[in-house]
């Protein structure tokens, strides 16, 4: 989410300084944005001359705003006849990333003329559809749903001149990359538009994505020599399987959380943990893969709003959330993936903050720490666990029943009465 950054993570140039109009320096000072940071100083002097672009940063470092002002000053630069079909695309992994992009998006278009549509599954699908009966000059929006409207014919491809594709690594991941492949090969060829790829890590999957579907991109790479953000204070404990609740209490307890994100590796553990947390005097949700999209926007408005602090989730809200102010990051599980970890405690120390990770090497998941560690390159300190940290747990009350149990179920029929088997 953009936001008033820490000027400590800025460069020296300034906003003003670029190839940009004046309507969208004015949307970036009324912003409170004067200085780039390091992608955006290194990657818009290229971008708004046309170059393509593949970019790795680390999250939280403003590549949103990087692809939005490129595409913004691409589309007011084009002085041919206006189209109703689309003329960018902005294609994201999930739909809390798309929603925070088209948020952004409008924060700094609003002394520009564009119009987007937003387009994801799980919500409003004859909204969505219906916005494509007027103009469109941005669509910003998940694979799956963006096809299905365009097999209904709702718009072409055949204008599109800004192509981006965001978290290029987790369309691969969450298995997109067919859609991805159906999508580019229906827009103008490469050399016919802007080009923008960001990505957190440039695998050979992505590079071959990138080299297969853009124009000679430049390559920028910020921070490569350290994965994880140096703003992020790392710290592990090694706890029996049966410490982990206690010591999780005496976690929260300890640091007192402004605003706490704890991951596990299961729903199961989820609606478990989350039955433990409420128990004693902690008021947590879940964000899980399942849980419904109108819920998922509400539990996340919440969370931002400081109406709740204490989210429990999935790897699903690893990537694409946009949340200033996590204070804290709790591996309850720690992840299969080491990227996955890396993800997870990219949700503090955004935007120039700092911010803390805390794991537990349990006995259940401890085989993934070596290859955390090497992947970072750096060992995460151990603390000891003092019996202080360990506090007493109240057990969740029981879950009712959903259905009664058969035996139980009163009939409202008499027995059907069968005659007695006879032999011969």
């Amino acid at each position: 989410m953009l936001s008033l950054m820490n000027t400590t993570h800025l460069t020296q140039t300034q906003f003003c300084n670029l190839e940009l109009s004046d309507s969208i320096l004015q949307s970036l000072t009324e912003a409170g944005f004067l200085h780039c940071t390091p992608i955006q100083d290194r990657a818009l002097p290229l971008s708004l001359r046309g170059k393509d672009i593949a970019g790795q940063a680390q999250t939280g470092t403003g590549k949103t705003a990087t692809f939005l002002l490129a595409t913004f000053q691409h589309l007011i630069n084009d002085e041919s006849e206006k189209i109703k079909n689309p003329r960018a695309i902005i294609l994201a992994p999930t739909r809390e990333l798309a929603i925070q992009i088209h948020k952004d998006a409008l924060l700094l278009s609003q002394h520009l003329s564009l119009k987007f549509a937003l387009i994801y599954g799980g919500i409003d699908y004859q909204k969505q559809l219906d916005s494509f009966k007027s103009s469109i000059d941005i669509i910003i929006g998940t694979p799956g749903r963006i096809i299905d409207f365009y097999k209904q014919r709702a718009f072409s491809l055949d204008t599109i001149q800004v192509m981006v594709l965001d978290e290029a690594d987790r369309m691969f991941d969450l298995g997109f990359i067919k859609d991805i492949h159906f999508l580019l090969k229906r827009m103008p060829e490469p050399e016919k538009r802007l080009n923008m790829l960001f990505s957190a890590t440039l695998s050979y999957r992505v590079n071959e994505l990138a080299y297969q579907y853009m124009n000679n991109p430049v390559v920028i790479k910020i921070e490569s020599e350290e994965v994880t953000s140096a703003a992020i204070k790392q710290t592990a404990f090694c706890p029996a399987n049966e410490q982990k609740v206690p010591l999780l209490l005496g976690v929260l307890k300890h640091y007192q959380p402004q605003r706490c994100i704890v991951f596990v590796n299961t729903k199961k553990c989820a609606e478990q943990l989350q039955g433990y947390l409420n128990a004693n005097g902690h008021k947590a949700a879940i964000l899980s893969g399942d849980v419904a999209q109108e819920k998922r926007q509400r539990l996340l408005a919440d969370f931002q709003n400081n109406r709740l602090n204490l989210l429990i989730a999935t790897d699903v809200a690893a990537r694409g959330l946009h949340i200033a102010d996590v204070s804290h990051v709790i591996n309850y599980d720690l992840p299969q993936e080491a990227e996955d970890y890396v993800h997870r405690i990219g949700r503090t120390a955004r935007f120039g903050a700092s911010g803390e990770a805390i794991s537990f090497i349990c006995e259940e998941y401890a085989y993934s720490m070596p290859d955390i560690e090497e992947y970072i390159a750096q060992k995460v300190p151990v603390t000891a666990i003092s019996p202080d940290w360990l506090l007493e747990v109240l057990a969740p009350a029981p879950r009712k029943p959903t259905h009664t149990p058969t035996s139980v179920r009163h009939r409202t029929t008499p027995p059907k009465k069968y005659p007695p088997k006879t032999t011969t």
